[in-house]
């Protein structure tokens, strides 16, 4: 399943984000990963989730986000959440090869049965029509 947390900046994003990740990790489902551009939310979220910092990875577009993310899976098949914050800073602005990107990560995610939430900083209505069901 995939999950878009859709705002403009300031909108409480990243906040939601924080709590499904500690729910997540409350719940006992699995391992929980969160993706992020720095390490800011180190002290946030429960010290059980596997924080990365993709900056160390050199990933700056959507082709590169999508092998980082099933990557990330394959190398532990007990993962069952990812989160990945700052979105378009990770792969840009380009919402059409956001969209592309999502669309192939929703089939292997639908496969394993893993849950990936990304936060989006954009009005909802700026995004490309084939996202609005991944809009929670």
């Amino acid at each position: 399943m995939i999950r878009l947390i859709v705002g403009n900046k300031g909108s409480g994003k990243t906040k939601r984000l924080i709590d499904m990740v500690n729910e997540a990790v409350a719940a006992d489902k699995g391992n929980i990963i969160c993706v992020e551009k720095t390490t800011k939310l180190n002290n946030d979220l429960d010290r059980r989730t596997r924080l990365v910092d993709i900056t160390d990875y050199a990933v700056n577009n959507y082709d590169g986000l999508y092998g980082f993310i099933t990557g990330l899976y394959a190398s532990n098949y007990d993962t069952t959440d990812i989160f990945v914050d700052q979105t378009l800073k990770i792969g840009g602005t380009d919402l059409e090869a956001f969209a592309q990107m999502v669309v192939e990560l929703d089939k292997i995610a639908d496969k394993e049965g893993i849950t990936i939430t990304f936060t989006v900083s954009s009005d909802a209505s700026a995004l490309p029509e084939s996202l609005g069901k991944y809009i929670i």
